[in-house]
């Protein structure tokens, strides 16, 4: 019997998209930006005290391998040759923190997730070293000095870790975000592995200058870091090595950004002033300032937005960060237990279509863009005996799109042109309710591509166009077009103006809740590990008892 003849398609283009919650690796032609096929593997997070956010470097990077595997196993079943995969890129969550010994090649600690709170105390003092007219950590990195960087969290390593001292003292450490954890890994990792970075990931450390695009001596000497246990840093599209094992080897990886920045080459922002909403673990709003790096006046950071080849140029952004956006999601499963699945969440506020005066803010890693407060925590307000799971669910969503709404008048204010609408992507936006609900908070349109793997996009846009692969081509007539989902608001400006500012009077009443005298070092007030429904039960025992006493007078 002849063999079944294989489907000729052009050059394809493989991406890593190594997120919070899960790994995924997809695989497009590089002349229609189609997605063929995809494996997706969920990624546990460990939580060994209160604030502390935690992953295994080795379980990651087995989901990577796992999930090429089963992508090239599905392309075979279509009848797709895997030879034709020309190239790989990388996209990943970033300022997620690494430190592995580069003669065993194993984690000398599990990764510290940029969610995690620990080093809330080293921010405190080292923030009492930064002059107050002379911030160079902001001016040289475009960062907040915030526990949500690469920097702390590796110093936190250095002074609390005996096998990473040790490590440190013999030579044998690597320090990198996940990027240069899995190029180092998937390139040979002992035998030969690439340690480098790209200047987006770069960027999120708090120890690169993004004018000079280097490591930079007085930040590593202020936070105390060997510069020797840095990676290289090299551009987002260039050939950084091959793949050394698995169904890809030999293949090129040949493009890598921070999950943002992919995001923000997926959705084509190449123009000053586009900008892209990203719902993932978190919420991500950056716009594309072009060559020119622009200083937030309303809390916003500036970073790398790409830079796409050796000899081309840098281009930077403006972010809004929110910490906590599909994470609520995953809490109201895995906490609250009120959704079994994460897509149940639509189905509860489709039920009610309102939150009936509750609101939630979920700051459980404290309050990102534009407050900076690491001492705010989450809080459910509004509630009465007439609230029920249904409201809850609706409220998070909610929850979502207000903070979005918070950053967007933050850029609109920094950038002083308002968006006349909102481009959306990321695994939160399959949600209807959501997207609605944005776009009526907003008051703006929202617009979301048909295919919503923007971020896996924009990794294999780099990779494919890298030098020596050519395979995708960036120039504007040659980009394909996108079809696009648009949501309208549906309700008035005056009532959406009433619900935004009552979620204001909310967030107000989340700040400032842990003190700094801690019961646990560098950890936040022991009133965080207790129940939510501690809160709630107590608060129901005064209202009872104020009552009661009431009556009696």
């Amino acid at each position: 019997m002849a063999a079944t003849k294989k489907a000729v398609l052009g050059p394809l283009v493989g991406a890593v998209d190594q997120g919070t919650s899960s790994t995924r690796f997809l695989v497009f032609n590089s002349k229609t930006a189609e997605l063929l096929s995809h494996h997706q593997v969920e990624i546990k997070q460990e939580f060994p005290r209160e604030g502390w956010v935690e992953q295994d470097p080795k379980e990651i990077l087995n989901s990577v391998y796992e999930c090429v595997e089963k992508t090239c196993e599905k392309l075979g079943q279509l009848n797709i040759d895997i030879s034709n995969i020309k190239a790989i890129g990388v996209s990943n969550q970033r300022e997620t923190t690494v430190v592995w010994d580069k003669l065993t090649g194993e984690p000398l600690y599990n990764a510290v997730v940029w969610l995690d709170l620990r080093t809330q105390s080293t921010v405190e003092i080292l923030s009492k070293r930064i002059p107050g007219n002379n911030n160079f950590v902001k001016s040289k990195t475009g960062l907040p000095l915030s526990t949500y960087f690469s920097a702390v969290k590796l110093r936190w390593i250095l002074d609390n870790v005996k096998k990473v001292q040790k490590a440190v003292k013999e030579n044998r450490a690597l320090f990198g975000t996940i990027d240069s954890w899995l190029i180092w890994s998937l390139t040979g990792g002992v035998n030969g592995g690439v340690h480098c970075t790209d200047v987006t990931n770069a960027s999120r450390t708090m120890l690169f200058n993004i004018h000079s695009l280097e490591w930079d001596k007085e930040l590593c000497e202020f936070f105390g870091i060997p510069m020797q246990i840095l990676p290289n840093v090299r551009s987002s599209s260039e050939i950084y090595g091959l793949m050394k094992a698995g169904a890809l080897e030999g293949v090129p990886i040949s493009g890598c950004l921070g999950d943002q920045s992919a995001a923000l080459v997926g959705q084509m922002c190449f123009q000053d002033g586009q900008a892209k909403n990203t719902y993932g673990t978190g919420c991500f709003l950056l716009c594309n300032t072009g060559r020119k790096c622009v200083f937030s006046e309303h809390g916003l950071l500036t970073t790398v937005a790409y830079k796409l080849g050796r000899d081309k140029p840098v281009f930077y952004a403006l972010e809004g960060s929110v910490a906590i956006a599909g994470a609520v999601t995953r809490w109201l499963r895995d906490n609250l237990g009120i959704i079994k699945t994460s897509e149940e969440i639509e189905k509860l506020a489709k039920e009610v279509g309102t939150s009936y005066g509750c609101y939630f803010v979920p700051a459980f890693s404290g309050l990102y863009a534009p407050y900076w407060d690491p001492s705010a925590r989450g809080i459910i307000c509004g509630l009465t005996q007439f609230t029920n799971k249904c409201h809850i669910a609706f409220a998070a969503l909610e929850a979502v799109c207000f903070q979005t709404r918070e950053i967007l008048d933050a850029m609109n204010r920094d950038c002083g042109i308002p968006l006349s609408h909102l481009q959306v992507d990321g695994g939160m936006t399959s949600n209807k309710i959501l997207m609605q609900l944005q776009a009526d908070i907003l008051y703006i349109p929202v617009v979301k591509p048909s295919m919503p793997e923007t971020t896996a996009l924009g990794a294999a846009m780099a990779a494919g166009a890298a030098e020596g692969v050519g395979v995708w081509s960036l120039e504007p007539e040659d980009l394909s077009a996108v079809t696009m989902e648009r949501f309208e608001p549906q309700i008035n400006a005056e009532e959406s103006e009433i619900r935004y500012s009552t979620w204001k009077k909310a967030v107000m009443k989340s700040m400032g809740w842990v003190t700094t005298q801690s019961p646990e070092s560098g950890d936040p007030s022991i009133f965080c590990s207790l129940p939510l429904g501690f809160f709630i039960v107590s608060s129901m025992v005064m209202l009872i008892a104020s009552r009661y006493i009431s009556g009696i007078q």
